[in-house]
């Protein structure tokens, strides 16, 4: 069986912002949005909070496959040697060839480049598939907050998890 290409991971630029918020919309799901799904008029996806500069974009066969967001967790001078995963995605017909983990993986990197000690996430408690990629990259749980969000009637957990760099 012939070997899928790897995607190719680079830092977004600001004339990707309207295919990216494409994306974020057809990858919105309960799984792991606590935000209500998107209606018109849609935002822009770069934003005060998240510029192309802390953006990494996935490309498989010459189209855009996913993106990963790192920001930091607080405005805090005290905290900036921690870097944090504040999104994910992948395009659905890219799921399954290893978007997600190069982007976690691109992420990381990208932090230790920037003189991060540490990258944290916060993800859903019943997430299971982002759960499973974020603890095979060395990420650990750190604490959980119990039933945090209530989500289509059902409360869910938010669960943080951290690695060391």
């Amino acid at each position: 069986m012939p070997e899928l290409p790897a995607p190719r991971i680079r830092a977004a630029r600001p004339e990707d912002d309207g295919e990216l918020a494409l994306l974020d919309r057809l990858t919105w799901s309960p799984l792991h949005a606590v935000m209500p799904e998107p209606r018109p008029p849609y935002p822009p996806f770069f934003s005060e909070r998240h510029s192309p500069e802390d953006c990494l974009v996935a490309e498989l066969d010459g189209r855009l496959a996913g993106y990963v967001h790192l920001g930091f967790p607080t405005p805090l001078d005290s905290n900036r040697h921690v870097r944090q995963i504040q999104g994910l995605a992948v395009a659905e017909g890219a799921r399954g060839r290893g978007v997600g983990r190069a982007l976690v993986r691109a992420a990381v990197e990208e932090a230790r480049l920037r003189g991060a000690r540490r990258v944290t996430l916060r993800v859903l408690g019943h997430n299971t598939p982002a759960r499973a990629l974020y603890a095979a990259e060395g990420f650990t749980v750190e604490g959980i907050l119990p039933e945090e969000f209530l989500l289509d009637g059902t409360y869910v957990d938010d669960v943080f998890m951290g690695r060391f760099l």
